[in-house]
């Protein structure tokens, strides 16, 4: 079976090409690449990426020449196409109608606390049973009975890189795709940008990494939830004790009349009343969209809100082996005007639409991804952390080969099974002999102790 190739080797050829304005050849790409990627392997890469749309070819045979494809830092699609591409039933259409009212023409109104109250879990639904079965048909992906999170983590590297993308799009951000990917894969922050945009980038990071990482403990309860806004409000709060810290000030929402809940023991009862409606809730979609919709209504953060529902949305579709929800090609107008209906409104009708559109989308692109890196290797992906940590070892004790080879069999001998002793051994040797600079870091390792360990794996050769 093809392996998934890590994220940070396809970043490091993409970044190439796009510091040249006639894109580059695959000498050149050698050049750059100082010979540390064989020739086969580097084609093999480029393939993929062209696959992913992400490189596009230019001339034949030994004038081929490859570009990165400019339209990926292109915005969404603005709401006034949202017509055209996403279809809204009539009462999507009047909610939306209402909002696009000037401010000063809508009621002002309060957070209305029978609009959780009236929600009974399997019960109420916000999706009809048809919506719910359409939506497991495209999102249920043709894996085995397998551990919670298994679906995530083969297409990491991709859901990582779209769903910070996205949902910091949706907040304003503007990054793009390729600005965000430099961000994730380099730590290389955009020109010309606020510092702010960056944070905002990289705490989605270490969010989707929690929530994928912990697939089998996180679920909608006051541990998941409030460290996932400590995780995306880190460092950008004007309070930083209110960082995973239910609300305790008022707050507002601009460009709306709607006031939400402003005595925190009401918002700490209503927020505990929310998480245990979603944890009852039995369908996995109907769950994501719950939270979509209630957590934003209810503000009980002082900031960074409808992050949190975005991402809290897709712990349901993680947990379940479902097709995460990246938010991709979400226009932001319409997703905003959808939101102010669920404020003013406390109606669902557009944010709904969205949502299915959305579901729709994001299982159709994981599945064209899933397609273009091919199946991951099940031993690999059985043995993940247990090569991870292993490798990481050899490199921060700084160990010639001799050692390493030791270490290496030690770790098999008290960690794989039996049967799989000897490939386990053979595949931990072979990724530390194809260690170089632009794939170390998938195993947690800083560049200081590369360096180090490469002066000591010469020596020893």
């Amino acid at each position: 079976m093809a392996r998934p190739i890590p994220e940070v080797d396809l970043a490091a050829i993409e970044d190439i090409i796009a510091r040249r304005d006639r894109g580059a050849s695959v000498a050149e790409l050698e050049e750059a690449l100082a010979g540390q990627v064989p020739r086969r392997t580097l084609q093999y890469r480029l393939r993929a990426l062209v696959n992913l749309e992400r490189l596009r070819l230019t001339g034949e045979g030994r004038a081929t020449r490859y570009h990165v494809v400019e339209a990926e830092a292109k915005p969404a699609p603005h709401a006034a196409d949202a017509d055209r591409i996403i279809p809204l039933s009539s009462a999507a259409e009047k909610v939306r109608a209402y909002v696009d009212r000037p401010v000063a023409a809508r009621r002002p109104v309060g957070y209305d606390r029978g609009f959780l109250d009236g929600y009974r879990p399997n019960e109420t639904f916000y999706l009809t049973q048809a919506e719910r079965d359409a939506l497991r048909a495209v999102g249920r992906q043709q894996i085995e009975v397998a551990p919670a999170g298994t679906y995530a983590k083969q297409i990491f590297n991709r859901l990582l890189i779209d769903l910070a993308w996205n949902s910091s799009r949706l907040e304003g951000n503007t990054y793009s795709l390729l600005d965000t990917r430099r961000l994730i894969a380099f730590g290389e922050e955009a020109k010309g940008r606020a510092h702010r945009e960056a944070q905002m980038i990289l705490n989605h990071k270490d969010a989707i990494e929690f929530l994928v990482a912990n697939a089998d403990e996180i679920g909608f309860n006051r541990y998941t939830i409030l460290n996932l806004h400590a995780l995306l409000a880190n460092n950008l709060l004007p309070d930083p004790e209110a960082v995973g810290r239910l609300r305790h000030i008022i707050v507002g929402i601009e460009g709306s009349v709607f006031h939400p809940l402003e005595v925190p023991a009401q918002i700490g009862e209503c927020f505990d009343q929310l998480l245990a409606t979603a944890a009852a809730i039995e369908d996995p979609y109907e769950q994501a969209l719950f939270v979509m919709v209630q957590l934003p209504h209810l503000q009980p953060f002082d900031d960074v809100n409808k992050r949190v529902s975005r991402l809290a949305a897709n712990i349901p579709l993680i947990k379940s082996n479902l097709a995460p929800l990246a938010f991709t090609d979400v226009p932001g107008d319409l997703y905003t005007k959808a939101m102010l209906g669920v404020y003013e409104l406390n109606r669902v009708e557009l944010l709904k639409d969205l949502f299915v559109w959305a579901c729709t989308r994001s299982a159709d692109r994981y599945a064209a991804v899933r397609q273009s890196i091919g199946e991951p290797d099940p031993f690999r992906l059985r043995y993940r952390e247990l090569l991870r940590d292993t490798v990481g070892e050899v490199v921060r004790a700084r160990m010639a080969r001799k050692d390493a080879a030791a270490h290496i069999d030690k770790k098999a001998e008290e960690e794989a099974a039996s049967a799989d002793r000897e490939r386990f051994t053979e595949i931990a040797q072979g990724e530390l002999l194809g260690l170089h600079e632009g794939n170390f870091a998938r195993y947690q390792i800083r560049l200081s102790e590369f360096t180090e360990w490469q002066a000591a794996w010469r020596v020893g050769a």
